[in-house]
């Protein structure tokens, strides 16, 4: 996870004045492609929420709403691609995605509009999916995601950046999401899968940030894109132990288990400090050795103990941001302080502040 690839002049002239660019492009089913002239809407991005990245696009044109079946042929099913760049002055321009979506809903006043498209990232197509019939995976965790996610969306694209492990079979029962199935999957090699700005699904870690490089600087100087920002500490949804289970009777596999703990004395959530024990516990037959616990339970454990502070920082809006990415604040009084992107909204209208609210942050010597 990293901001989206830009050139070297995109981050410094976010700060600068400058013209943003947005584009809004409908995908028909009938494979027409149609630019959107838009008045207003946004994007949010949720790493918390199952499906990360919704859309709504406000739209003048009332035409838009499907009234007759060949209208909502096309309509339903249709695809959203959503952008947002710069216009640099010299002729040039340079536009970063916002997400593919699926167009969920269109409404609005029939005669006078506006009209408002909502939609979700692809997703949720897997995960409307559900199984009408017992479904089982098996082999490795990059194989079997992308099983699941090719299942509906054959042809999707699937990128790998986890070192892929093998896992024991896991049978999901009619009914079931299976989208929650690929993030079970994941979970099983320490890593999460969603769809990027792009509309690849990524199966990914979350970058630790002790470790991982600041991609964007919100500094509270001149020439800073920081308006605001507010602090939280909370110790709610904080873990310092992690146990991972996995049981496979349908391979007669024995159960195993394996608890990861915050060792270090120096952490304020250190397994036999003050903080106290905290356990959270994780179970999939997808984990068939104490190894592949172990694996599961420390990475885990990396996000289980990251979200004891919180920020909320205002800042000019950052299009190429994403969900992990880690961020170097410096505040009006001098203070600096990394923080980890949790979720955020990019507005597609000119004005507009970017929200974005922060999983964990340290402080930056």
């Amino acid at each position: 996870m990293s901001v989206y690839p830009v050139s070297d002049r995109f981050l410094p002239r976010l700060a600068e004045p400058h013209t943003p660019l947005t584009q809004v492009q409908l995908f028909l089913t009938n494979g027409e492609v149609i630019d959107l002239e838009h008045t207003g809407g946004s994007v949010t991005v949720d790493r918390s929420q199952a499906i990360r990245r919704t859309c709504t696009v406000t739209v003048a044109d009332p035409s838009l709403i499907p009234r007759t079946p060949s209208d909502q042929l096309a309509t339903y099913g249709a695809r959203l691609r959503i952008s947002r760049g710069v216009d640099y002055g010299d002729g040039s321009q340079e536009l970063v995605p916002l997400g593919v979506f699926r167009l969920d809903s269109v409404d609005g006043d029939v005669s006078e509009g506006p009209v408002t498209l909502q939609g979700k990232d692809l997703s949720a197509i897997v995960a409307d999916d559900k199984f009408t019939a017992p479904y089982r995976v098996t082999g490795t965790v990059v194989g079997a995601v992308t099983a699941l996610i090719q299942r509906s969306i054959p042809g999707a694209d699937v990128i790998s950046q986890i070192t892929d492990v093998p896992i024991g079979s896991r049978a999901f029962d009619v009914e079931a999401d299976p989208w929650a199935g690929a993030q079970e999957v994941a979970a099983a090699a320490g890593g999460e899968v969603y769809p990027n700005a792009d509309g690849v699904f990524v199966i990914a870690t979350l970058p630790d940030l002790l470790t991982a490089t600041p991609v964007w600087a919100i500094e509270a100087t001149e020439g800073g894109v920081y308006i605001s920002a507010s602090r939280a500490m909370s110790s709610e949804g904080v873990y310092n132990g992690v146990l991972a289970r996995g049981e496979n009777t349908s391979e007669n596999a024995p159960p195993v288990s394996y608890l990861a703990v915050d060792s270090d004395p120096n952490s304020p959530t250190y397994w036999s400090g003050p903080f106290g024990r905290r356990p959270m516990f994780y179970s999939s037959s997808t984990l068939t050795s104490v190894n592949a616990c172990a694996q599961a339970a420390n990475l885990k454990l990396l996000q289980a103990k990251a979200p004891n502070a919180s920020g909320d920082i205002s800042s000019l809006p950052n299009p190429a941001l994403e969900s992990g990415d880690v961020l170097r604040v410096v505040h009006e009084d001098g203070s600096r302080e990394l923080h980890q992107a949790a979720a955020f909204t990019v507005p597609l209208d000119v004005g507009g502040e970017f929200p974005i609210s922060t999983i964990s942050a340290k402080e930056d010597a």
